[in-house]
């Protein structure tokens, strides 16, 4: 859902005969779907069933798909869009799923899995698309999607067990829909501020209003009888700091993935750039995919073996030290491949660890809630990324053949901006505790030092 659209998204305002402005809304809007519906999605999961909230979810991703395949027009395509962005809810829902099926001994690997597959999923998903969108009608990614959806739904139906851990409660209504207003209008005046213009009247009452309602939504939340999200165990070091490593590190990785295509496509004879189709782009930066894949079995031993904080370190450093291949020379495609391959392998141990230490730290029943705040994050991380790369990229240019281009200096400090968010989520990850559950509070997984 996050890279079905990148390799028609130059082609959008021809193929829709609309503004760029407007076709930009096909994938701000389904990181906003995804933002406010993710962290809604898990504490349903955990009040009603987790299998049966991944279900509904896939349901929506499948009509979003079938509704930009069929409509022509760009509300068609945005509607759809936004839709196909409530399926990415499935993620910390599977993760908590897990938690409740699997054998100890097989959690670490298969929540390593799940984890990665935010990445995995993305960087296989690329080359694909790109081969449709150069032999094929474009229509045919959403048609693709929804037939994996479709798949995806019957598997579950089929194979996954009903839930029987529930958390007792009412809906909180007004919570969900005061999350809803205050990330909408943070994340639009974050995604929409290139385009509005950072000090414009839009921007800024975006986003103060949203900081705003979500400064009382917090207020609300503490008070609540039922909340849509429990703050007291959201703040607690291990929870807080997890979250804040998982911006950062979605920050890395969205960078990566928006600015390095650039500039593999980017023209020789711009000075900036190594020429590349876009086939073959998406196939030097498949093996961040594969790598993920290939870590996730690894990474689980891995975290039994060590405990999830130390791998959390290792992959913010090792994603550290692509981006400091990337700053010093990336002039051949070769070079291109090995980043490709360092970052994915940063990114696959981190992302395994995380989800192990937030079920560490929180109560058994509110680990899908918990897992759903997580995605936020990673989302809000992306959407950020998203906003700087491109402000960066637009503002440091240069003319060619009448246009003007992102220079060699601009990608350099993209680079080193994804260099110092990486350095940050290294710094906050050394700074997570050892965290022990108080007596009788029986949280998602056991302590570290339960571990062999």
């Amino acid at each position: 859902m996050q890279t079905i659209v990148v390799p028609i998204q130059n082609d959008l305002p021809e193929l829709l005969d609309a503004e760029r402005a407007d076709t930009a809304w096909v994938v701000t809007i389904t990181l906003l779907s995804a933002a406010v519906t993710t962290p809604i999605t898990g504490r349903l999961g955990d009040m009603f069933g987790k299998r049966r909230l991944a279900l509904a979810s896939l349901a929506v991703m499948i009509v979003g798909s079938i509704v930009a395949a069929v409509f022509p027009h760009i509300i068609g395509l945005i509607i759809g869009r936004g839709l196909q962005g409530v399926g990415m809810g499935v993620v910390p829902l599977g993760i908590s799923i897990m938690r409740d099926t699997l054998p100890e001994r097989r959690l670490p690997s298969g929540i390593a899995l799940m984890s990665a597959t935010l990445g995995i999923g993305g960087a296989i998903g690329l080359p694909i698309s790109a081969i449709v969108a150069e032999n094929a009608d474009w229509h045919l990614l959403f048609w693709m999607s929804g037939a994996l959806g479709a798949l995806c739904f019957i598997l579950i139906f089929t194979f996954v067990p009903v839930s029987v851990l529930r958390t007792p409660g009412r809906i909180d209504w007004i919570g969900a829909i005061g999350l809803a207003i205050g990330l909408v209008g943070v994340l639009l005046a974050v995604s929409r501020g290139n385009e509005w213009g950072w000090a414009s009247v839009a921007t800024l009452a975006c986003l103060l209003g949203g900081v705003a309602v979500l400064v009382v939504w917090g207020w609300y939340e503490l008070r609540a009888p039922n909340p849509l999200a429990d703050l007291r165990v959201a703040v607690r070091p291990s929870v807080l700091i997890t979250n804040l490593s998982s911006l950062f590190l979605s920050f890395g990785l969205f960078t990566f993935n928006i600015a390095v295509p650039q500039f593999l496509e980017m023209p020789l004879a711009t000075g900036a750039g190594l020429g590349l189709s876009l086939l073959e782009t998406s196939l030097v930066l498949l093996p961040s995919g594969l790598m993920m894949l290939f870590l996730a079995p690894i990474s689980g031993r891995l975290i039994t073996r060590f405990g999830p904080k130390s791998i959390l370190l290792s992959g913010a450093i090792v994603q550290a030290v692509g981006y400091i291949m990337l700053i010093i020379d990336m002039s051949t495609v070769w070079q291109a491949a090995i980043v490709s391959i360092i970052l994915g392998s940063g990114i696959g141990l981190a992302f395994a660890a995380i989800p192990t230490i937030i079920m560490r730290s929180v109560p058994v029943t509110e680990s899908a809630a918990a897992n759903g705040i997580n995605s936020l994050m990673r989302s809000f991380g992306t959407t950020v990324a998203s906003a700087v790369v491109g402000a960066v990229l637009a503002g440091i240019t240069a003319p060619f053949a009448g246009f003007d281009v992102p220079t060699r200096e601009a990608f350099t400090v993209t680079f080193t901006v994804g260099l110092v968010a990486a350095l940050l989520s290294v710094t906050l990850a050394s700074f997570i505790p050892r965290y022990r559950h108080p007596a009788g509070e029986r949280t998602a997984l056991p302590d570290d030092e339960q571990h062999p």
